[in-house]
């Protein structure tokens, strides 16, 4: 039986105030509908033989379909919005933020729009950092743009009650937190101390993480564009190694502990021989090993290209229990680790090869979205910017099942989604790359890392 989540969304009060925004409650005039807080997504669509015959039809196992309401929440005229985003770079930023304030100002004529600077620290008077008067104006072009309009830094969530007393003073009813899963556990802190102090703020996030590793959302905006550009250096490393005697190219790509942009990369370059990610282990000698693969690769075909995520093969490499600001663990860096030792490995064999090492993250993180990322992002502003008008909070804005929902901080950040090793993603990644299942000679030295992974999938 499908597992039992509660996709509650906490409301701030009833909706009284009749919306701005001239829609339809009828289907057959040419006008698009109110979404209503009765209308849900199914998250479990998968049917198994063993399931039970009869729906289930629990509304907290539901999730709250997104979209603008009949009656809202908040007077449009007593809005004073804020928009702040955290952590690392990401495409798609400055669309969501222009989204956002479009939304807020056209649709239901908020005027009073806040840009806060540089993440969390923007609400801290010793930063210095003055806050934005965002309007449409302001906004038009910052779309064409990759990074921040507003600025970002990583930390300061912590911070609660300092964050809440800058939103306390500036009289804001209403606020937008663009982040990933560290910033929106900090934005659900934020909420609580709110909701402790009997305010009345709406607090929305907008998932924001390169990596895809939220759980529940299909994908996070951002990640469609960093395949897109990962793909495109995997292209440039395979012409570069195709045109080398032995030549070997090392693709270095962001991920942390999910290897979505490398698996993906992987699957859409049509060109990438292995893909290493932090779900799958490996070993780097032995018959099995990955460097006697690659080497047959070479002996084979006379070229190879690998892409790694970041956070591949850590536990190969001395690592510290070092964290950032943001609180993640400080990674060894496995592109260099690999590149040194592919090298040593075809010297000790008198091998001749020509390796080139790229790792075109920051490149990545700030480019400019897709096209298909930009409606994504400017969709999800909307809907954001409708959630916080009809007084919803402590939730984020997601697609799931390609439908938008609300969906509860809580649950999203409950612990992060991976690649699954006996999943179809993966298994269409093997297929693509040629890769051997799995590069270790004894299963059972997995280490406890590895086993447990497996057991959160099943």
């Amino acid at each position: 039986m499908a597992e039992k989540y509660d996709f509650s969304i906490e409301q701030l009060g009833p909706c009284k105030v009749h919306s701005p925004i001239e829609l339809s409650t009828k289907h057959g005039d040419f006008r698009a509908n109110y979404v209503k807080d009765s209308s849900f997504v199914r998250y479990a669509v998968n049917v198994f033989e063993d399931s039970p015959k009869e729906d289930d039809l629990d509304v907290s196992n539901l999730m709250q379909k997104a979209g603008p309401r009949e009656y809202i929440y908040f007077n449009p005229a007593h809005v004073n919005a804020g928009i702040c985003t955290c952590g690392g770079l990401c495409p798609g930023l400055n669309d969501v933020i222009r989204a956002v304030v479009r939304c807020l100002y056209y649709r239901y004529g908020v005027k009073k729009i806040r840009g806060f600077r540089f993440g969390f620290k923007g609400f801290f008077p010793e930063s210095g950092f003055d806050t934005i008067d965002l309007n449409p104006d302001s906004v038009d072009d910052i779309h064409k743009i990759g990074g921040s309009f507003l600025g970002t830094s990583r930390g300061g969530g912590n911070r609660t009650a300092e964050i809440v007393d800058a939103i306390e003073s500036l009289n804001i009813n209403m606020l937008f937190i663009i982040g990933g899963d560290g910033t929106q556990r900090g934005s659900l802190d934020i909420a609580n101390e709110i909701e402790r102090r009997g305010l009345k703020v709406s607090v929305v996030g907008i998932p924001k993480t390169v990596d895809n590793d939220l759980l529940f959302i299909d994908r996070s905006f951002g990640f469609e564009t960093a395949v897109q550009r990962a793909t495109e250096a995997v292209s440039s490393i395979h012409m570069e190694a195709f045109s080398q005697i032995n030549g070997i190219g090392l693709v270095k790509l962001m991920g942390r502990e999910s290897g979505f942009i490398a698996t993906e990369t992987a699957i859409a370059s049509h060109e990438t021989n292995f893909c290493l990610i932090p779900e799958v282990p490996f070993e780097l000698n032995g018959p099995n090993g990955f460097l006697e693969h690659l080497e047959k690769r070479i002996m084979e075909r006379h070229h190879a290209v690998i892409v790694v995520a970041e956070g591949a093969g850590q536990d190969l490499l001395a690592t510290t229990d070092e964290t950032d600001a943001s609180g993640n663990k400080k990674l060894a860096d496995i592109g260099l680790f690999l590149r040194d030792k592919i090298n040593e490995y075809f010297k000790s064999k008198n091998i001749h090869i020509n390796l080139k090492y790229v790792d075109p993250s920051y490149q990545i993180r700030s480019s400019v979205t897709t096209a298909n990322d930009s409606i994504y992002c400017e969709r999800l502003g909307s809907y954001a910017a409708h959630a916080a008008m009809a007084g919803k909070t402590k939730m984020v804005v997601g697609l799931v099942n390609n439908k938008y929902v609300h969906l509860p901080i809580q649950m999203v950040t409950r612990r992060r989604n991976f690649v699954d090793p006996e999943g179809a993603l993966w298994r269409d990644a093997l297929d693509a790359t040629r890769q051997p299942i799995l590069m270790v000679n004894n299963l059972n030295t997995l280490s406890e890392k590895y086993k447990k992974m497996h057991e959160s999938h099943d």
